[in-house]
């Protein structure tokens, strides 16, 4: 039975992406930061774990708790978003929260599992965006949150030279019905749930160089930096 590690999965794609690799038969550890989405986790099937990505000291006892384990595919979903554009500064706070949970924890997280997915020969993934890309943008819109998502790919980008022996992908889940994406979002959660798993078993089975430390869209179709 392979075992998934989801970061940040009490809602959203993370909750969805639990629910489908439990009901195909995978072990899955699952962590939150609220009693709430630990027990909703729970009630899928999942093993829980109490993290906060966005504090450096709960995030980093994260090996601990996973002490001994074997991890066939890590995913980092957790994220947060500010729509705010170049017009208007940013508060430190805000700041430090995009940077914290969309950047700075993935840092924290690989570091602490590479050795678990190096026993599989496993797979590191980040839920990035389109909006993290130079080339697509096209508006200042969320320009913080386009900054931190494009930190999150040029970690990915980098992480892939210092872990050679596992694989390190950052992917974009679609604009999708979530609390972040909103009900106008053309994507339905379970579509890009799906669509995440199935390129994640060909990066995950084929190890293909092509999509070693790449940028992908959910579909698997590769994305500009």
């Amino acid at each position: 039975m392979p075992t998934a590690l989801l970061i940040g999965a009490s809602r959203g794609i993370g909750f969805e992406l639990a629910s489908q690799y439990i009901a195909d038969g995978w072990r899955v550890i699952a962590t939150a930061r609220s009693d709430e989405g630990l027990e909703r986790l729970k009630a899928l099937g999942a093993q829980t774990l109490r993290v906060d990505v966005a504090n450096p000291a709960s995030n980093s006892g994260l090996a601990w708790q996973l002490d001994g384990e074997k991890i066939d595919l890590a995913i980092y979903v957790a994220g947060v978003v500010d729509r705010e554009t170049t017009a208007s500064p940013p508060t430190r706070e805000k700041f430090d929260l995009l940077m914290h949970t969309n950047a700075m924890g993935p840092m924290m997280v690989l570091p602490q599992i590479a050795p678990m997915l190096a026993q599989s020969a496993g797979t590191f993934a980040v839920i990035s965006s389109h909006f993290g890309s130079l080339t697509l943008t096209e508006s200042s819109m969320a320009v913080l949150y386009r900054m931190s998502k494009a930190a999150l790919n040029m970690y990915i980008r980098c992480a892939q030279h210092d872990f050679p022996e596992i694989g390190c992908v950052a992917l974009h889940p679609g604009w999708v019905q979530t609390d972040m994406g909103g009900p106008q979002a053309p994507v339905k959660v379970q579509d890009s749930a799906a669509n995440l798993r199935e390129t994640l078993e060909t990066v995950r089975t084929q190890r293909d160089p092509k999509h070693r430390g790449a940028f992908l869209n959910h579909d698997g179709q590769v994305l500009p930096w």
